[in-house]
């Protein structure tokens, strides 16, 4: 079984910083804590991932090399339990990022091997979807032009019936050693590049490269509860390496359309629903829409004022990755009769005639204050 993405386990994006990531550890560590879940089975498994996922990610060497290798970076050396030591393979992995870093290319000498085998780019992909398929998921298809492993040489770069030869220049070592004085100055071959291998005879179809441009066609699942700027990783499905190199990944960024009726915050969902004049002074009910694609009733207590919120509990959106989902806000608005007829208008001011304090108390309140704060600054 494949081990999950750490950055997924601490809940946090691939460009978190050191404090969002042990903000996200101290949290998670705290509620899968075997002893405060001891009717839990799965809570130390849990603990034990999310430590491992931790422990690596807070270093900076060995996030780095974790971004740049996955998990197989720590296949050499650091066992299942991610332990603070480096093993010679990840030793060796590890120098190689540095070779890349400044220039070397991540090639170390000696014949053979996977020289000249880089890994493919990553690639992102951006994808909009509505709130609903935020809410219910979806499983989408997208097409996506990309380099794919050249069929002709399957990835090898030289022409089928031949094979790439050692580099006479550097005798496979990919790099040329130059002495100055007292000190020994080492750069990249200039005929290989350093690869430590020439083609001689390239592949027809890919000019060399191993690899050529295709679109691709994907399907992509959409879990329940994700949010704007959620990133999905597809690993394995970014650009193919050169010369039969490991391929990137690909990841998705989603956004979500702006929605007629509601508005998002977290997994809260908020509607601004008008009720007439009537309904909020004589109380009744109002019909709004869920995100279920229905509609459900809420009850308007008499008197109701305008912008008063009601709460609909656990009618929002899905808690990602959980059974939980969020609660809906109803904020009814009020709104003042319009294009009035002659009786209609008669009616209103026979009913303004009859009110009394009691009738409009917020606005006979305000208008004492007003009066007293003014009769203060007269004394």
């Amino acid at each position: 079984m494949s081990k999950r993405d750490y950055y997924e386990i601490l809940e946090v994006t691939k460009t978190c910083s050191d404090g969002e990531l042990k903000s996200s550890y101290r949290k998670l560590a705290m509620k899968w804590h075997p002893d405060r879940n001891p009717d839990n089975s799965d809570a130390e498994s849990r603990f034990k991932e999310i430590s491992e996922a931790y422990d690596v990610l807070k270093d900076p060497q060995k996030r780095a090399a974790y971004d740049r290798f996955g998990h197989q970076a720590f296949d050499g050396g650091m066992g299942g339990g991610a332990g603070p030591g480096f093993g010679a393979d990840f030793a060796s992995t590890f120098s190689d990022i540095f070779d890349d870093l400044f220039g070397m290319g991540g090639r170390r000498g000696g014949g053979g091997g996977g020289r000249g085998r880089e890994r493919g780019a990553d690639l992102r992909y951006n994808m909009e979807i509505t709130l609903e398929d935020a809410f219910n998921g979806k499983d989408a298809t997208i097409h996506l032009p990309t380099t794919i492993v050249c069929e002709t040489c399957s990835g090898s770069g030289a022409k089928p019936g031949t094979q790439p030869t050692t580099c006479r220049t550097c005798q496979g070592s990919g790099r040329i050693r130059q002495a100055q004085g007292f000190f020994t100055l080492e750069r990249t071959c200039p005929s290989c590049q350093g690869r430590g291998q020439v083609i001689d005879e390239p592949c027809p179809a890919c000019a060399g490269a191993g690899r050529t441009t295709k679109e691709r066609t994907l399907q992509v699942a959409i879990p329940p509860g994700v949010e704007d700027g959620t990133r999905i990783r597809l690993g394995n499905e970014g650009e193919a390496g050169l010369r039969g190199g490991p391929p990137g990944d690909l990841y998705i960024f989603l956004s979500i359309a702006p929605h007629e009726f509601f508005q998002r915050d977290g997994a809260d969902l908020f509607c601004r629903v008008p009720i007439s004049m009537v309904t909020a002074a004589l109380g009744g009910s109002t019909e709004v829409p869920t995100i279920e694609g229905d509609t459900t009733k809420v009850k308007v207590p008499e008197g109701t004022q305008s912008s008063r919120r009601f709460r609909l509990s656990g009618r929002g959106m899905p808690v990602l990755r959980t059974r939980n989902r969020g609660d809906m806000y109803v904020q009814v608005v009020v709104e003042t009769p319009q294009n009035l007829t002659r009786r209609q208008r008669e009616l209103l001011a026979e009913f303004d005639a009859e009110c009394s304090k009691e009738t409009h108390p917020e606005a006979n309140g305000f208008f004492a204050k007003v009066k007293d704060f003014f009769a203060g600054d007269a004394d």
